[in-house]
């Protein structure tokens, strides 16, 4: 430490006549080896006893003091300057750094007190010159001199200007030290609460009847309502306690406290009850002294967790703590998933006339990059099975997913994605066992957001907002359920047109463009974007991996398919291969001859197989004589095309299962019609055969004679006119090959010649 000027110490032991506290340097004089400094406070100040009679306690003052003074401090006490530094080199003398409230060096707002701001820099501008205060030290050797020029000079008292000399003395020798203030001294927005023995008159404006009163009578008259008095305010604040967040509204609040604490004079009714007696006016604080109780004395903070819940308050009215990016490293380290309802009714692909309802629909996002790496559509769900299918999207190839879905699926994140090394899932999926069987067989690492708690993870949350806000304009029948406008979040079923492979395509092409277009220059800092990093999901992606912060990993697909996917049971008949009524075909099935082996060897058997849920094309089973796994394709004979969902399959299974009984009834009735009109043919039958043999005269001949008869009667009938001509009907056929031989042949000739 050097002795300077405005430097503060601390003396921790009584030496050189001065006591133990805390000082500051005015003036330093080397030349003179002389330092002055000024006493700020004493750590044990001496106790004077006085002295004459002793006081009497009941004898009352005419007035007392509002505010107790502090006494003012100053003086100058000159010491050796060796002596000084003799103490600061035994530790004795502790150089110490005093720093002023925050408010001195916020702006003065008050036109007023920046006017006493100003007059008071110009009374102490010779005690801020270090020199001048100097030189009018060494010379008086006391500040008299000085402090009287000063009065002189600005027409000002010397106790005013000891004042302000004990301000700089106290704050420091510096302009920001003799900032005014009055918000200690009763300003505006302070508390004026009346004591039980207080004589002051209740402060604010005068009554209307008030001032009514003093232009009829002259005077101003009591006003009715008392004012706000320390007990009052202490009976609010401890009712107000009481009463259970959410706290209702303000009238409610009123109304309540004054029943608890200030309904206190009770009476038998004739029926022997106690009941409140009724209020009387000026007994009590009226509806707008508890309003300012209430919204003065309690924080404006405090005030906003009044009005809800917490959990309501955590979630959307918190400050903000951090960034929910913050934690990844780099890109492809944490993925959070998150499935949502999405806002648009379905329909079905089997009959656009059916209306499936609103799909399920899973998000996966990179947390560093908030790149969508995955997603899926469906109808069931949330559950882990769904979100299994959401992470194999993720990583399965552009040329798979195209081929499961009909549509291009275009990669826009360069390298592609691959398992994370962490999950960040919702807890319902965190504690299934199926998820952590699958966590440990992947070696992903599971975590999980606390319940209820999306704010916690905000990066797959906003995903779903985007996602409804594109399709909101966009696709007919999508609706708007964050509105607060109940007739414009209203939904019409009737206007869907998307069917779930319509509205995943749609999906892709909604992810794709935001993981290539999205604004995040937000997110970039000096040494990207001098290595020109695009400020997109996409561009923050490719340059994790470039800069070696990524992650990535390789899993091969017969490994993915098999954790990932849900399995079930394939039975090989001699047909092919039959998944839930559809039938596949392999290569392999016809190389190995499975069919033949399911009709003439061993029967039909099962075999495990893996599906994909969004689409029946394709099913995988595991190749027991090979490596890997068997891709089975559906055939053109199946019962469902490649573009249905297993869902859209069982549906129109349970259709077919609800009009069965509709349909055994027509077939019922169809066949007993049948069944009378053939009875009828029957009866009529042996009813002529009957006549005919009763007619019958003479000799009847043989079947074989019989049947000869029948054939010439037959020849005959085929014997007609044609266009007025008697000729047969097989030489009229005859006629017309001819005729139609010759106009083919005039045909040809023409095409010949052109």
């Amino acid at each position: 430490m050097h002795l300077m000027h405005n430097q503060a110490f601390k003396l921790t032991t009584e030496a050189l006549g001065l006591p133990e506290g805390i000082f500051r340097i005015i003036v330093d004089d080397s030349s003179t080896d002389t330092t002055y400094c000024v006493l700020i406070k004493q750590d044990s100040p001496q106790t004077k006893v006085r002295g004459g009679r002793p006081r009497i306690e009941d004898q009352k003052l005419k007035r007392k003091k509002r505010v107790h003074q502090k006494s003012l401090v100053g003086t100058l006490h000159a010491v050796c300057r060796k002596d000084l530094i003799e103490l600061l080199d035994s530790h004795e003398l502790i150089s110490i750094s005093l720093e002023l409230p925050g408010l001195y060096y916020t702006p003065i707002d008050q036109p007023s007190a920046q006017s006493a701001f100003d007059k008071r820099c110009r009374v102490m501008e010779q005690f801020l010159d270090n020199e001048k205060l100097k030189e009018s030290v060494q010379i008086h050797g006391n500040l008299g001199h000085l402090v009287s020029e000063t009065a002189q000079q600005h027409k000002v008292s010397k106790s005013y200007v000891y004042k302000l000399w004990s301000i700089l003395c106290a704050f420091g020798l510096t302009k920001t030290s003799l900032r005014t203030r009055w918000d200690k001294c009763g300003a505006p927005g302070k508390r004026r609460d009346l004591s039980a023995s207080s004589t002051r008159k209740k402060a604010g404006r005068k009554t209307f009847s008030q001032r009514l009163s003093k232009l009829l009578y002259g005077c101003w008259g009591e006003p009715v309502q008392p004012g706000m008095s320390t007990v009052w305010r202490a009976k609010i604040m401890m009712a107000d306690k009481g009463i259970a967040t959410p706290k209702p509204s303000m009238p409610e609040r009123h109304k309540r406290i004054i029943a608890s604490q200030f309904t206190t004079a009770m009476r038998y009714d004739d029926n022997g009850n106690i009941v409140a007696i009724d209020l009387e006016k000026g007994q009590y604080p009226n509806y707008q002294q508890v309003k300012r109780v209430l919204t003065e004395d309690i924080e404006e903070i405090y005030r906003i967790r009044e009005k809800t819940s917490s959990g309501h308050f955590e979630r959307a009215l918190r400050g903000l703590s951090g960034y929910s990016w913050e934690g990844s490293e780099g890109p492809g380290l944490m993925y959070a998933i998150d499935s949502t309802i999405g806002d648009v009714y379905l329909r079905s692909s089997i009959d656009p006339n059916w209306i499936i309802g609103r799909p399920i629909v899973y998000v996966i996002v990179d947390v560093f990059s908030t790149a969508v790496v995955g997603f899926y559509v469906c109808l069931t769900g949330p559950s882990w099975d769904t979100a299994q299918v959401a992470i194999f999207n993720t990583v399965a190839s552009s040329n798979l997913m195209s081929d499961l879905w009909g549509h291009d699926m275009r990669q826009s994140l360069f390298p592609a994605p691959t398992l994370p090394a962490r999950l960040l899932c919702d807890r319902g999926e965190y504690l299934s066992k199926r998820a952590k069987a699958t966590g440990m067989k992947l070696l992903t690492t599971l975590s999980y957001t606390a319940p209820f708690r999306p704010d916690l993870k905000g990066v797959v949350e906003v995903m779903h907002r985007i996602m409804k806000n594109v399709q909101y304009h966009f696709i007919p029948g999508a609706m708007d359920a964050r509105r607060k406008e109940y007739d414009l979040r209203r939904s019409n079923p009737a206007a869907a047109t998307m069917s779930v492979r319509r509205y995943m395509q749609f999906l892709h092409e909604c992810f794709y463009i935001y993981n290539l277009t999205a604004d995040r220059r937000k997110r970039l800092d000096a040494h990207m974007i001098a290595q020109g990093v695009f400020p997109s999901p996409a561009g923050l992606w490719r340059w994790g991996h470039a800069m070696g912060i990524g992650f990535s990993r390789a899993q091969s697909p017969a490994e993915l398919i098999t954790q990932l996917l849900p399995t079930g049971d394939a039975r090989v008949t001699r047909n092919g291969v039959v998944f839930r009524t559809n039938r596949y075909s392999a290569p392999v099935v016809e190389a190995k001859q499975w069919t033949t082996r399911a009709r003439s060897v061993r029967g039909s058997w099962e075999i495990p197989a893996q599906y994909y849920p969004g689409s029946v094309s394709r099913i995988w089973t595991p190749y027991e004589s090979g490596n890997g796994l068997v891709d089975l394709t559906i055939s053109d004979h199946s019962r469902a095309a490649p573009e249905l969902t297993h869902d859209e399959v069982v549906d129109a299974f349970a259709f077919q299962k609800l009009k069965a009984a509709d349909v055994e009834h027509q077939r019922v009735k169809d066949a007993v019609l049948g069944y009378h009109r053939m009875e009828l043919i029957r009866q009529q039958a042996i009813e002529e055969t009957r006549a005919a043999r009763q007619r019958a005269r003479g000799l009847t001949p043989t079947i074989r004679e019989a049947r000869a008869i029948e054939n010439e009667f037959a020849g005959q009938l085929m014997v007609g006119e044609v266009r007025g001509a008697a000729k047969t009907r097989a030489e009229s056929k005859t006629n017309y090959d001819a005729m139609m031989g010759d106009l083919f042949q005039a045909m040809d000739a023409e095409v010949m010649h052109d």
